[in-house]
């Protein structure tokens, strides 16, 4: 693991930068992959990303600020998403890649909707996996449970487990428990304050996007649904995948996306 400084704040941020596995994607252009709230790189490794794209090109992974083995900073201010998509340009600058492909899961894919908007120079490509260009107050209560950041505030991570499994009438499953518990409760909760008080990417600069744009989302996962048809209208270029019966959290976990992830991205090297 290693580590990088952000430009605002001297914030560390954890990032694992992964060869090719064969020589001919030595010389590709590297992936980079961004994880969702209150997840960590972990999950490229562990739902066989990594395996899958390192094969064709070097793949870097990163710890978000709040997450996994980066800093976690307290204050609301901390986590303003300008916060997050300079973390990311601070990366790709220490690392010197001028263009990567990026994939991004739930919050990773609302970062990559700014970061395409603000630095369109630095993708290749743009894939957004049950991501939206913005969230909205009471985005985690739908997500999760009705009053889900008081419980962490009030309770920590373990108090929000309970609540969640309780609302969803289902134990949660022990991987994804293991990831929650992992957060520290005061900077989670911060980050969705500051999540949903964000201002989402407008429309104007989503039709302008420049770079070949995939979006993947279940069919039970009907808010992100929206958000891609939405992007659609407005970008007709962009590709849409659809994963019958998946919702917001089986949507990465399905095997069909990380092919088509690697499809997407040759496809894009290949084109004149």
């Amino acid at each position: 693991m290693d580590f990088v400084s952000s430009s605002t704040g001297g914030i560390r941020i954890a990032y694992r930068r992964t060869a090719a596995s064969t020589p001919s994607g030595a010389t590709a252009p590297p992936a980079l992959l961004v994880h969702g709230t209150a997840l960590s790189q972990a999950i490229w490794r562990g739902f066989g990303y990594l395996r899958e794209l390192a094969v064709d090109r070097p793949v870097v992974t990163v710890d978000l600020r709040g997450h996994g083995r980066s800093d976690k900073p307290y204050g609301v201010d901390d986590y303003a998403m300008q916060r997050f998509v300079d973390d990311v340009v601070a990366l790709l600058d220490t690392l010197e890649l001028d263009r990567v492909h990026y994939a991004g899961y739930s919050l990773g894919g609302r970062l990559g909707f700014s970061l395409a908007a603000e630095h369109p120079q630095r993708l290749a490509s743009f894939a957004s996996i049950a991501g939206a260009p913005g969230t909205g107050v009471g985005v985690f209560d739908r997500v999760f449970f009705p009053g889900s950041i008081d419980a962490l505030e009030r309770g920590g991570v373990e108090l929000f487990l309970e609540e969640w499994a309780a609302a969803s009438g289902r134990e949660v499953d022990p991987a994804t428990r293991g990831a929650f518990l992992a957060n520290d409760a005061a900077a989670l909760a911060s980050y969705m304050r500051a999540a949903e008080a964000a201002e989402r990417v407008d429309d104007a600069a989503i039709a302008a996007f420049p770079m070949p744009v995939l979006l993947v989302a279940g069919t039970r996962d009907h808010p992100r649904l929206a958000a891609a048809e939405h992007v659609r209208a407005l970008l007709p270029t962009a590709q849409l995948l659809l994963l019958e019966g998946a919702d917001h959290g089986t949507t990465p976990r399905r095997p069909e996306v990380a092919p088509a992830l690697r499809t997407f991205f040759a496809a894009v090297d290949a084109a004149p």
